[in-house]
């Protein structure tokens, strides 16, 4: 159930021995494995002979200030310049939520990865770790804009993760670093931030990350612990029927729980299918301290697997590529490749 992050840009022989633990189910990424599309080609091919499928290889690769993996790639916009498109002209809008969602999943499944990590469908309200990460701050548009990009990534051969929920653009914390509180009462956010959530899960969003934000006029425990956001209204009055994912709890505001032990324990009795261990560092603990649990359901991994790819070569000789590179490129600027 652990997606595990790794330290280097080749495997080590403790990497190979981490792999090979039955209750880690893929790994993650960064831009610390990264130097280049070759390099990290023969890094993705080395770990899948370390683990053969079902075994998920992700990475974060949102566009604008979180994409690990830059020179060689399309470098995207942030979703932030899609919701101000969205104030001009509201059908090119749907179009570049598509089309940056199917260049982003496209050049990732020609490499090999299966997940990345997207879209963002927190609102743009201010908070100081989503920021332009998110389309909108209207609920409304955020929604729109979501699954139009839902559409683009499985055009791609790649499911969608939905982040994070039940929505983490309100606060002001970063739970990277602090822990985060959002007072307001389950009817407010329900008319609000969790609108485009279950207008994803309607259209079939395939997991669904979990913020490590607590709403304590819900539960008292942040949402990835919580079995009243995750069971009662995740699950239960949305009706999602995929994977739940916790977000990575080596982050400051999964501390509430205490020690990286009862952080992955609470997150398993909350509902959780997979946990993300993103810092080498918790690694081998999290491991050891996940030993005990059965590995995650091999059907819900599979799931999640990357369908079917181009390969790099007819993916770059693709003239669609091309026309929308140049049409987000309108946006700021961002949209360029150096391949």
């Amino acid at each position: 159930m652990l997606i595990i992050g790794l330290p280097g840009k080749t495997l080590t022989d403790a990497d190979r021995r981490q792999l090979a633990a039955p209750q880690v189910s893929g790994v993650i990424l960064f831009s610390r494995n990264f130097a280049s599309r070759d390099q990290v080609v023969d890094l993705i091919d080395d770990i899948r002979v370390e683990r053969p499928e079902p075994f998920l290889v992700c990475v974060d690769q949102e566009g604008g200030p979180v994409q690990r993996f830059r020179d060689g790639f399309t470098r995207l916009p942030a979703l932030a310049r899609i919701g101000e498109l969205y104030g001009r002209d509201a059908a090119a809008a749907i179009r570049a939520a598509e089309e940056h969602a199917w260049l982003m999943a496209s050049e990732m499944r020609a490499i090999g990865i299966d997940l990345s990590f997207a879209p963002v469908v927190d609102l743009a309200r201010g908070n100081r770790a989503v920021g332009e990460r998110a389309f909108h701050a209207d609920p409304q548009i955020t929604s729109e804009l979501s699954q139009a990009y839902l559409r683009g990534m499985r055009l791609a051969g790649m499911a969608a993760t939905i982040k994070h929920f039940p929505g983490h653009g309100t606060v002001a914390e970063d739970t990277h670093f602090d822990a985060a509180v959002d007072p307001r009462p389950l009817d407010e956010l329900l008319a609000t931030d969790l609108v485009p959530f279950a207008d994803a899960i309607a259209s079939g969003a395939e997991a669904v990350m979990m913020a490590h934000v607590t709403y304590p006029a819900v539960d008292a425990r942040a949402a990835g612990y919580s079995r009243a956001w995750i069971e009662d209204v995740l699950r239960g009055e949305l009706g999602f029927r995929g994977s739940v994912i916790g977000d990575d709890i080596g982050m400051a505001a999964a501390e509430q729980v205490g020690s990286i032990a009862a952080r992955i324990e609470a997150h398993l009795l909350a509902g959780c299918d997979l946990l993300l261990a993103c810092s080498p560092a918790i690694v081998d603990e999290s491991i050891a301290a996940s030993a005990h649990a059965p590995p995650c359901d091999a059907g819900r991994v599979a799931a999640l697997q990357g369908a079917v790819a181009q390969t790099w070569d007819a993916l770059v000789s693709n003239p669609q590529r091309d026309a929308f590179i140049a049409r987000l490129a309108e946006l700021d600027g961002a949209a360029r490749t150096t391949t």
